[in-house]
C-alpha cells in the first residue's frame, strides 16, 4: 500500500501563485515519484501542472492543502510546504 501525507500551508502575505511561483512549486513536486495534489477552498490540481496549478488562482495568504501519495510521499511533501512557505514575489 503506498503511503501518503497531507499538510496545510499559507501562501506568504506578499505572493500570489502567478507563473514563476506556480513553475517554482511544479519544477518541486516533479523531483519526487509521489503523486501530489493541491487543494485551494474548492479547487484542486495535479501539483506536476503548471496549467492546473495556475487555474487555482490562489492569492497572497490562501491556505493550500497539499496531498501527497507514493513511497516518497513524506519527503514530497515536507520540500513542498517548505517551497511553498519561501516563494518570493
Amino acid at each position: 500500500m503506498p503511503a501518503s501525507a497531507e499538510s496545510v500551508v499559507r501562501l506568504p502575505a506578499d505572493v500570489d501563485l502567478h507563473a514563476r511561483p506556480a513553475a517554482r512549486l511544479v519544477r518541486t513536486a516533479m523531483g519526487f515519484d509521489a503523486t501530489v495534489q493541491v487543494f485551494a477552498a474548492d479547487r484542486r490540481a495535479d501539483a506536476k501542472s503548471l496549467l492546473g496549478v495556475l487555474a487555482l488562482g490562489a492569492r497572497r495568504g490562501t491556505a493550500l492543502r497539499l496531498s501527497a501519495e507514493g513511497h516518497d510521499a513524506d519527503v514530497a511533501l515536507h520540500a513542498l510546504v517548505s517551497c511553498v512557505a519561501g516563494l518570493v514575489e
